[in-house]
């Protein structure tokens, strides 16, 4: 009987450590130390912002990228079959002014965007452009990406509800693309029109470079596939990890990535309504719920900066959580800081997406939150 009770009293001992760093808590009232400043970013005349959740700071420290959805959600006219002849990757100086851009064309909706050491972007491409099924019909279930919201545990831990890739007809999309900093194509990875399990990708969230060139990119925005894939330099799959469900390792929605000091990878698991931290090999290590659903993640000086956009509106299971950006140390997982989003309202007034959900921190320590609803790229100084 002694090693019984041995055992229940360590855990009892770990279990207020364990709570504190994943707290279902609502944590809503951290500081806000910043200004928000609206129409920072210049865009050329007649041209007006589209859906952004994909924002990264240059190599240089101080540019901005962004990855825009041609004035609309999608670069792709669904009704003619058309492409967009707007560049969708744009690079603003530190005054916001617009001095380089592309990608025309190719890009049907840009979603996640990363600057590697070498100043190289990589962006992935969410969607395909399979003809739009007639009414009633299943085969398009998925393609816009759509969050639906979980069960009261978090995610929803059932049966994929749509295609996997490829659809029907999908030619083009699901794919993530490695540009030059001056818009040439390096390295693509994933078929035209998306693939199934197990090859890929079938919408494509988020991709990241690790310092020794391995690549990362997470999978599944509302249908099919919920994991993490792993690629060497040249584009080679290594591994792969995940499924869908709620516990250790599996995802719901694995919609941002970002590394540590230490080169962890963090994962925004967000409709499971939290962030879990794995090792390189898939190994996972432990998991924050404090910084809310995360949209959007990013980690600087080890101070993860994590942007909620559906908590109480697109979400019917975080209720009590208000959307925005937080942010805190990764070493004690406390909240410093909070900008809340200035569209107070949740269901039944308002269902939409708000606030940013990219999120990015130059040198400065200025924050930058690419917004789908809104159309829009804030930049928040400090005060």
């Amino acid at each position: 009987m002694r090693y019984p009770r041995l055992a229940i009293l360590t855990m009892l001992a770990l279990t207020p450590v364990m709570a504190g760093a994943q707290s279902d808590q609502p944590t809503n009232d951290a500081p806000n130390p910043y200004n928000t400043v609206s129409n920072y970013f210049k865009l050329p005349e007649g041209r007006t912002w589209g859906s952004t959740s994909a924002v990264d700071i240059d190599k240089d420290g101080r540019s901005i990228w962004v990855a825009e959805r041609c004035g609309t959600n999608s670069c792709l006219d669904r009704a003619t079959g058309k492409m967009s002849d707007l560049p969708t990757v744009l690079k603003f100086d530190a005054s916001g002014k617009l001095v380089k851009s592309f990608g025309a064309g190719l890009l049907i909706f840009p979603h996640g965007i990363y600057v590697d050491k070498d100043g190289n972007l990589w962006v992935t491409d969410g969607q395909d452009d399979a003809p739009v099924p007639a009414r009633g019909g299943g085969a398009g279930r998925g393609a816009a990406g759509g969050a639906a919201g979980g069960a009261a545990g978090g995610g929803r831990a059932a049966a994929p509800s749509g295609p996997i890739g490829p659809r029907p007809g999908a030619t083009h999309g699901n794919q993530v693309f490695k540009f030059s900093p001056d818009g040439k194509v390096l390295l693509t990875l994933g078929k035209p029109g998306g693939a199934a399990a197990p090859d890929y990708f079938y919408q494509p969230n988020d991709v990241i470079v690790a310092p020794n060139g391995d690549i990362f990119v997470s999978e599944g925005h509302g249908a099919g596939n919920n994991r993490i894939l792993k690629f060497d330099k040249t584009g080679k799959f290594i591994k792969e990890w995940g499924k869908l469900g709620p516990g250790p390792g599996e995802f719901d929605q694995p919609h941002a990535l970002a590394f540590d000091s230490r080169g962890r990878l963090f994962v925004g698991d967000r409709n499971n309504n939290r962030v879990q931290v794995f090792d390189q090999d898939g190994k996972f290590i432990e998991e924050f719920r404090q910084f809310s659903r995360p949209s959007g993640i990013f980690i600087k000086n080890d101070i993860l900066y994590v942007a909620d956009s559906e908590s109480e509106s697109v979400s019917q299971n975080h209720n009590g959580w208000k959307r925005g950006i937080r942010w805190g140390s990764v070493k004690d997982g406390k909240i410093a800081g909070y900008i809340p989003d200035p569209e107070t309202r949740g269901r039944p007034d308002f269902t939409g997406t708000s606030a940013a959900e990219g999120v990015a921190v130059d040198s400065q320590g200025n924050i930058y939150g690419a917004e789908v609803g809104p159309k829009a790229v804030k930049k928040y100084t400090k005060k």
